[in-house]
């Protein structure tokens, strides 16, 4: 690598010019030094891009030399090199930051590759992380053409997510956009599968049908109750698989994932439907039917879920589990705060419900605010802002707390958002809903190759508010706007994060089972 200045810290610096001489001749930039105050020195006079330094110096010791480098530069690399292998000297050396460790002797090779390492890593990650996609692009992409099924359409989702975030990390927005062709692509063949057997689906006419909204406690958390005495089930709103996979290596410090498995979202994909069948273990239009008190239509005023933990407490008496449960929804920062330091006195319950809101309020909040919409500009963008707010909220607090006490913990949501950037024009009466990725009412004009429609909504157990109310969804990343001021419409809403209709990531949501390390 030319252009890259080396600083070599030895008191023994005279029987390695043979390694400076091959550095040299590599194109690098070497300096050297025989003991660490004259180090320190030779660095305030330019910069450097990496220091290679003894551990074994008379006077100021190495890990003395490497404490002030650090409080100096700390982000400058510092190879620490050494004749002893004691742990004690190793952690000391780690704890404060060493990009790199060698025992003596070393060759010039070693040095080589330390300094690739070092120097070149993202480089080097880079390119193989792109060429890595390139090989995996065709099987892929063979593998969208076949017909498959709801337990390998996950397995192809999983694979999108992962190569987004390791490409993710790459300048090369010529790969990005290649991937992001073939996200586009399997996204219009899963709106096309989901279509062909969603109404199987829900009418159980499909012995091999996917866990959905209104089973997954049925089908995965009950039996979770009867292994644990005290379990904690966290429900995080709009939570896609992507932003999960971002947040497993801050958990997994305190937790092992025993599994991670992808559920779906019944539609619409909205907290109002997805969520009240979560823990009704109903679909819509039984919960409406057998517990009109906790049911509120679209027409309806007043909040739409507001009776979620009644709602679970019926569904764990129907299966025989008459358990003594909690149930907590976060709105806002002082609510959580407050669940913190009631969490001692929830340890005595068999199940612990707790909602957090905070992604679905983000999704939101990026539409109206410029501020945010600023801050979470893209996908990568959107998905640092929820790493930095779990590492800060009092919900990783709770995580923690949990993780003390050896607890397991489940964590899922009941629906994940897409970003959306094609619209689709749709006209309505004043009685239609808000909602961008699907409408329902009676006099709705649309053009009915681009939407999934639902003529009769009892086929898919969803309320009619009125005898003529129909249901039309989005899919991948449609949305649906007014001829009416179509053009304003349109620029305020494209490249916002929506959820409601048919995409992969408002569907295919995660379902995560942690055991305490």
């Amino acid at each position: 690598m030319e252009n890259v200045s080396i600083l070599w810290a030895d008191d023994e610096i005279d029987l390695l010019k043979p390694h400076i001489m091959f550095l040299r001749d590599k194109g690098y930039e070497v300096f050297t030094s025989n003991n660490g105050v004259e180090a320190i020195e030779i660095l305030k006079t330019r910069p450097f891009d990496i220091v290679f330094l003894d551990e074994q110096m008379p006077g100021l010791s190495g890990i003395e030399t490497l404490i002030r480098v650090k409080n100096l530069f700390p982000d400058l690399p510092v190879v620490m090199i050494t004749k002893s292998e004691e742990e004690t000297i190793m952690e000391d050396a780690i704890g404060s930051k060493i990009s790199d460790y060698l025992i003596k002797p070393v060759n010039p090779k070693q040095i080589l590759l330390s300094l690739k390492k070092n120097l070149e890593n993202k480089k080097l990650i880079s390119e193989k992380t792109t060429f890595s996609y390139q090989q995996q692009f065709r099987n892929i992409g063979m593998e969208i053409s076949n017909r498959l099924t709801h337990e390998e359409w996950p397995e192809i989702y999983r694979k999108l997510v992962y190569w987004e975030l390791e490409l993710g990390q790459s300048n090369d927005s010529g790969i990005m956009d290649v991937l992001k062709m073939q996200k586009e692509e399997a996204g219009q063949v899963f709106s096309r599968f989901v279509e062909n057997n969603y109404t199987d689906w829900v009418n159980g006419k499909n012995s091999d049908r996917p866990v959905m909204s209104h089973t997954l406690i049925r089908d995965k958390l009950i039996p979770l109750l009867d292994e644990t005495s005290s379990l904690f089930f966290i429900l995080i709103d709009n939570l896609r698989y992507d932003q999960w996979k971002i947040l497993q290596p801050i958990i997994s410090e305190l937790y092992r994932v025993e599994s991670d498995e992808i559920y779906y979202s019944i539609l619409p994909t909205t907290t109002q439907y997805a969520r009240n069948a979560l823990f009704a273990g109903l679909l819509p239009t039984e919960i409406e039917k057998k517990y009109p008190r906790y049911w509120v239509n679209e027409d309806d005023e007043g909040t739409k879920n507001q009776f979620e933990g009644e709602l679970l407490g019926e569904q764990l008496k129907r299966y025989g589990r008459d358990i003594k449960y909690s149930y907590h929804k976060i709105l806002n920062l002082t609510a959580g705060r407050k669940l913190v330091e009631t969490m001692p006195n929830l340890l005595g319950n068999k199940l612990n419900v707790i909602v957090y809101n905070f992604v679905d309020m983000l999704s939101h909040a990026r539409t109206e605010m410029e501020v945010i919409r600023e801050l979470a500009d893209d996908e990568a963008a959107y998905r640092s802002i929820t790493v930095s707010w779990f590492e800060h909220s009092p919900l990783f607090e709770i995580i923690r707390f949990l993780a003390e006490k050896k607890l397991p913990v489940v964590i899922t949501t009941d629906h994940g958002s897409v970003k959306v950037d094609a619209p689709v024009k749709i006209v309505g009466d004043k009685a239609t809903n808000t909602n961008l990725r699907y409408k329902t009412g009676r006099s709705l004009s649309y053009n009915r190759k681009e939407v999934f429609e639902v003529k009769n909504p009892a086929d898919v157990f969803l309320p009619r508010t009125n005898v003529s109310s129909n249901y039309v969804f989005c899919r991948n990343t449609d949305f649906f706007a007014y001829p009416n001021n179509f053009n304003y419409y349109v620029n305020y809403y494209r490249n916002t994060f929506q959820h409601g209709g048919i995409s992969m990531e408002e569907m295919m949501i995660p379902f995560v089972t942690l055991k305490a390390k």
